[in-house]
């Protein structure tokens, strides 16, 4: 029984530990699409710079688990589009637009999603488990 309680304990740290790595993984996406049309209110400016998070693997009791290490920016080009009458117009007249694309956001929020409800279902399985082992030793 023991044995059975430690094995269904660490399906349950370790599922727990990726249901908050998803969940900060979530909030990440939302502020990026929160962000996704802001720009610089100085002229020449950076607008806002797309986030990514990192994960690194954790222990948790027994098992292997993940966390999300830190976030950090992504460091590919920012849009441009010509709009000579911006505040945040350069010289030329273009202004930069954030490097976040909805499309690849969305992707990624369901991509979060999945996993969330996968381990959400690895422990809700766990528990019915362990509940189902101490229906039968009363038996």
């Amino acid at each position: 029984m023991a044995d059975v309680t430690s094995n269904t304990d660490t399906s349950m740290s370790v599922a727990a530990s990726a249901l908050r790595a998803q969940q900060a993984r979530m909030r990440v996406i939302a502020e990026n699409l929160a962000n996704a049309d802001s720009t610089s209110r100085t002229a020449g400016g950076d607008p806002y710079r797309r986030q990514v998070p990192v994960f690194e693997p954790v222990t948790t009791g027994s098992g292997q688990g993940v966390k999300m290490a830190k976030v950090v920016p992504d460091q590919s080009a920012f849009r441009t589009e010509y709009a000579p009458g911006h505040p945040g117009a350069d010289a030329q007249g273009y202004v930069k637009l954030p490097n976040v694309d909805p499309l690849i956001e969305a992707m990624d929020m369901r991509s979060a999603q999945r996993a969330y409800e996968a381990n959400l279902s690895v422990i809700e399985t766990a528990r019915s488990m362990d509940s189902r082992t101490l229906d039968l030793l009363k038996k």
